[in-house]
């Protein structure tokens, strides 16, 4: 759509009656603007102009609506041939202007699976997270990573298949301990035919769809059949096997449908909008999520059942029924455009009885439970972050902090950490890494020095805003190491403080120094503002340690001819290939190497002195 804004100087006046009267009484959505271009509200309408009319009628609004209107300089439509149409138009336009007078919710993560592999003899269980476009099947999606983990392990407990990557399947001329501890069969050396671990893979996949009583069937069937043919020792494995998954039943959350559905709780306490989803799959509880939607003013529970269901389903694949707390407006059409996307019939459920209805009363009590801790928590930070601005004197608590650390052993793979905190507690999509290259060993300064400068060239740039405070782990060196950058790019009104664990780095003894005062601060042990200040350094040494961590296993599994220039993937693939390994690449002579397609005689004579240098 071509968009054109009139000069500033010479901009009309909104006149609202002359807007509505052009308008179409077809479906579309329309973007309420302010007065500078901004889109501060996106909605849909199965007729425009009657929608649209609706917000300059004169009549009682709500405080969160007069707000909107006294700010709308504009109105922008787009007619769409169908409402479904206009619902995903809406849903597109939030997503890309984000405005802030919709509920927003903010949640950019993709969802795990459990990956079932179909082109091998032994097909793999696998946790993934990506694209579903590949062939095999795929459950889920589940709520988060600790839930694919648990029912990889009770799959693994109940049906002893194998988890480990192809390359190590591959390889292996005796079975590995998952098979000593009875987690795995050992299909890599032929413990069992393909014929029976195929068997125990259809009662994996019959489990995770909760289909448990024919899987419980099928193990006594074969328990009877093996006893019947005096192999006892067999009958007592599937004896076991019903046990364990008897066990496993009785201390799952399992209901009577079998089918896929999510529940979903929404409640407001003291201004907080918090949303719980518990996810049924195969007629099991297999975890909850909790969010928090941005919102402006104070909008109505159906109101952000309604932006919730829009924002969060179109993102992601949406299970066959939906219940939820709320009535939602467009719930039809809403559910018509999710079984569009899905290929199969969605319903969504506001009115339930039985079972539902206790399930609904439980991601209530979630819902009411998540928003009560985090008003406390919120509480606790906002008191932290104003003793904090007290104790050093600041005319008003930081909304933004941002903590530097660096992480090495023996100058060895240094990395350094940069994580952000606000009042509302850790801004984890914020928080940066950065490997420390070209420096001596053990350079700690130099390190601090190049992460700084990588981390404020890119906040000039405005790509993050700049923060309010920020804190470096150690003393006066790394402070003033922190100084040279902020003044080389010409950064005020940013607070610098090191944090020194001192001599005995005993929590409650740290000292804090700053560029305006010669002696080093001591807070008193116990103080909310040494405590947030803890925190943070403290996240800020995790995440350092981590990305310092995985250096160092990259190093360690790495190999001599990563480090070789002009031997890329793909001849590094057909050098090994041709030679079978590493070790006999390396025992190669030059003229060998030279034989391989695609290396050539000095790339070989490279190689040879790579492999022999020392």
């Amino acid at each position: 759509m071509t968009r054109q804004t009139a000069p500033r100087s010479i901009a009309k006046p909104f006149e609202p009656e002359r807007v509505v009267k052009h308008l179409t009484h077809r479906p579309g959505a329309y973007e309420m603007l302010d007065a500078n271009d901004e889109v501060i509200y996106v909605g849909k309408a199965k007729d425009l102009r009657r929608r649209v009319s609706s917000y300059f009628q004169g009549r009682a609004q709500n405080a969160k609506t007069m707000a909107l209107v006294n700010l709308i300089a504009d109105v922008r439509v787009t007619v769409t041939r169908t409402e479904a149409e206009a619902l995903m138009l809406e849903y597109n336009l939030i997503k890309q202007h984000s405005p802030r007078f919709n509920v927003l919710l903010r949640d950019d993560k993709s969802y795990p699976f459990i990956y079932v592999s179909s082109d091998q003899a032994y097909p793999r269980l696998s946790f993934y997270r990506g694209t579903r476009k590949r062939t095999g099947t795929m459950f889920g999606p589940y709520p988060s990573a600790g839930a694919v983990r648990e029912t990889l392990r009770q799959l693994q407990k109940l049906f002893q298949l194998r988890l480990c990557e192809d390359s190590f399947f591959a390889n292996r001329s005796r079975p590995c301990l998952q098979y000593q501890i009875k987690r795995c069969s050992a299909p890599c050396v032929g413990a069992i035919s393909e014929e029976d671990y195929r068997r125990d893979l259809e009662s994996a996949v019959l489990f995770l769809k909760g289909k448990n009583q024919l899987v419980t069937k099928r193990l006594a069937e074969r328990m009877d059949a093996a006893a019947a043919a005096l192999d006892f020792e067999r009958a007592a494995e599937f004896r076991n096997q019903l046990a364990r998954l008897k066990a496993m039943e009785s201390e799952q959350l399992v209901v009577k449908s079998a089918d896929d559905f999510d529940v979903i709780g929404v409640i407001e306490e003291q201004g907080l909008h918090c949303v719980t989803v518990m996810f049924f799959r195969g007629g099991r509880l297999i975890g909850s999520r909790t969010y928090f939607p941005r919102v402006q003013g104070q909008p109505e529970a159906h109101e952000v059942a309604r932006a919730f269901l829009l924002q969060y389903y179109l993102a992601h694949e949406a299970p066959k029924e939906i219940l939820i707390s709320d009535p939602v407006m467009d719930a039809v059409t809403i559910a018509a455009v999710l079984a569009e996307r899905a290929g199969r019939r969605v319903c969504v459920r506001h009115r339930v009885r039985g079972d539902r209805a206790r399930w609904l009363e439980m991601a209530l009590a979630n819902a009411q439970h998540a928003a009560s801790l985090r008003l406390k928590t919120s509480a606790t930070l906002t008191r932290q972050f104003e003793e904090l601005a007290e104790v050093l004197g600041l005319d008003e608590a930081p909304a933004r902090i941002e903590c530097f650390d660096v992480s090495h052993t023996s100058g060895e793979a240094t990395s350094a950490s940069c994580v952000v905190f606000g009042p509302e507690g850790p801004l984890k999509s914020d928080y940066r890494r950065f490997n420390i290259e070209g420096l001596a060993p053990g350079d700690d300064y130099g390190a601090m020095t190049q992460a700084l400068r990588r981390r404020y060239a890119r906040l000039r740039k405005g790509e993050a805003p700049l923060p309010d405070m920020v804190l470096i782990d150690g003393g006066r060196g790394q402070l003033s190491a922190a100084a040279e950058v902020f003044a080389e790019f010409q950064l005020e009104g940013v607070k610098l403080i090191a944090v020194a664990k001192g001599r005995a780095r005993r929590p409650g003894m740290e000292r804090l120094y700053m560029l305006d005062t010669i002696e080093p601060v001591r807070l008193p042990p116990g103080s909310p503002a040494l405590r947030l200040i803890q925190q943070v350094r403290d996240e800020a040494h995790r995440y350092a340690l981590i990305s310092h961590r995985a250096r160092r296993k990259n190093k360690k599994v790495g190999s001599p001819l990563d480090d070789i220039k002009g031997l890329g993937p793909k001849r590094r693939r057909a050098l090994l290939r041709e030679f079978g390994g590493l070790q006999a690449v390396s025992k190669a002579g030059i003229a060998e190497l030279a034989g391989v397609k695609g290396i050539s005689r000095n790339l070989a004579e490279s190689i040879y002195e790579q492999l022999h240098a020392g």
